[in-house]
């Protein structure tokens, strides 16, 4: 089985306080399996640590209000270049991000509040008939 994975869940300091979300769980669930493990935001030339990101009123902005909306696509882009060719199974990608966010993301307030909805990268497999899952139901 081909699993492409948050890069963060591995334990990949990816995240945007330059940090990781690595999963135990996660990572029993994949062993043994193909793993392709990605961070599209990184891919997009986003840094790390970098300013936390939100989508507002449909573009992704940072919380000092820099529009990153290119940053974002390009990595997603990229992303889904670099698996086209593979035929992914499963993904399981990060909760709550602006990419990999699976069943919430954040409202872009910027106050932690969460709504229904889908990150960027999640989207974009699921309209690629890719399986996502959220890591938190793993």
């Amino acid at each position: 089985m081909n699993i492409l994975v948050s890069a963060c869940l591995t334990g990949h300091n990816c995240k945007y306080n330059g940090g990781n979300n690595y999963n135990q769980n996660v990572m029993d669930f994949i062993k043994g399996h193909n793993i392709i493990k990605i961070c599209p935001e990184l891919l997009g030339g986003s840094g790390c640590p970098r300013d936390s990101v939100e989508m507002v009123q449909g573009v992704y902005m940072t919380k000092n209000g820099k529009n990153v909306d290119a940053e974002f696509h390009k990595g997603v882009a990229l992303a889904t270049e670099k698996i086209h060719a593979q035929n992914i199974d499963l993904a399981i990608l990060q909760s709550r991000s602006p990419t990999c966010g699976v069943n919430q993301i954040y409202d872009g307030t910027f106050q932690g509040v969460l709504i229904k909805g889908q990150g960027l990268f999640a989207k974009t497999l699921s309209e690629m008939g890719i399986p996502v899952k959220d890591s938190e139901d793993i």
